[in-house]
């Protein structure tokens, strides 16, 4: 229980750690002259419809969206630190998931809904550089998460003698760690390389926020080199995570259909089943935006698809995992009945 609680503890501070990190960064790079960039102070970015009369509809549905990703994602949070029952790797992974959903939302959202409400659709130059540090890192991490949570299950199911001693507490928290490290550091290679860039006059972005391949578009120097970096990090540190996962998978179905009794492939399969819904949802979303981009020619088109992959899986995750996991139901109720209690 007390490394429990040590390696939550670490973990959040390197939470905070990773969002201090971006305004760091930045503050060592001002103080360096960049060479031959055209300095500009802010990008505008264009959103998802220029229609003013659906400005209040869009303002209404993105907030109601951020408020349900927050709210639901704060109860998963609470639900697994307040219950012992519940401190175990697979939930210690679902309340990193859950944070990390809470800080995806929390960079695009906020911003835009000022924007809608201010009518005014500028973003500073690191504002847009924040925005891209934390979405390229959170989305790297979440990959690994992901992962991380497969193999869990793989040992659970496949390994289940020898399951506490594989998932101990200590390399739980050395694989968040390790991961949270490697994404903050493609994050900021990534954020980095942007500062090489210079740009011209036309600094709109048909986007809701600063997404890393629609500032390269509008750069006015060579972008090859960040776009082989795009394509090269990309493929390592998605196709590890999604390897893992397939490789995961495999293993499970395998020594489930060794199970004899109908009833114990169920209960198999039945503790796979959130994080599965999870890994189509996230991955789905992904996949579907990228392969449909290039068949869709108005750029608001492709920022509304956006949506689908910036903002819809991590409003869906607390659903997924209260609506099909009996354990985080009874942690949920008994945490609603506390309240209950005070109230």
């Amino acid at each position: 229980m007390f490394a429990f609680k040590a390696i939550v503890l670490l973990i959040w501070m390197s939470h905070f750690f990773i969002i201090l990190s971006p305004h760091l960064s930045i503050r060592f790079i001002n103080n360096i002259e960049t060479r031959n960039q055209t300095m500009i102070s802010e990008f505008i970015l264009l959103g998802i419809s220029d229609d003013q009369e659906l400005q209040p509809v869009i303002f209404s549905l993105f907030l109601i969206m951020y408020l349900v990703t927050v709210f639901g994602n704060l109860l998963i949070i609470l639900a697994v630190t307040s219950d012992s029952n519940l401190h175990n790797p697979m939930y210690f992974f679902l309340s990193n998931l859950s944070f990390t959903d809470i800080c995806v939302s929390t960079t695009t959202i906020p911003n835009m809904l000022v924007n809608i409400q201010t009518q005014n659709h500028s973003i500073t130059y690191k504002g847009c550089l924040n925005q891209i540090f934390f979405i390229i890192g959170l989305f790297c991490f979440e990959n690994f998460i992901l992962a991380a949570m497969a193999y869990d299950r793989y040992a659970a199911i496949c390994h289940p003698l020898r399951y506490t001693v594989i998932m101990n507490s200590y390399f739980c928290g050395l694989l968040i760690l390790l991961s949270l490290f490697i994404s903050m550091v493609n994050a900021l290679i990534h954020s980095l390389m942007v500062l090489h860039l210079s740009f011209c006059i036309d600094v709109e972005i048909p986007q809701f926020f600063c997404e890393l391949t629609r500032v390269l578009n509008i750069a006015c120097s060579n972008t090859l080199i960040n776009n082989i970096l795009i394509y090269i990090s990309g493929g390592i540190l998605a196709g590890i995570p999604i390897s893992g996962i397939i490789f995961s998978y495999t293993r499970i179905v395998s020594s489930v259909l060794k199970i004899s009794s109908a009833e114990g492939k169920y209960k198999a399969f039945s503790t796979c089943g959130s994080h599965l819904s999870i890994v189509s949802l996230f991955y789905g979303t992904s996949l579907g935006v990228y392969f449909s981009s290039p068949f869709t020619n108005s750029p608001k088109k492709t920022a509304a698809a956006s949506v689908m992959y910036i903002v819809f899986p991590q409003m869906m995750n607390p659903f997924v995992y209260s609506l099909r996991n009996r354990d985080i139901k009874v942690s949920l109720k008994k945490l609603i009945g506390k309240k209950h209690c005070f109230l």
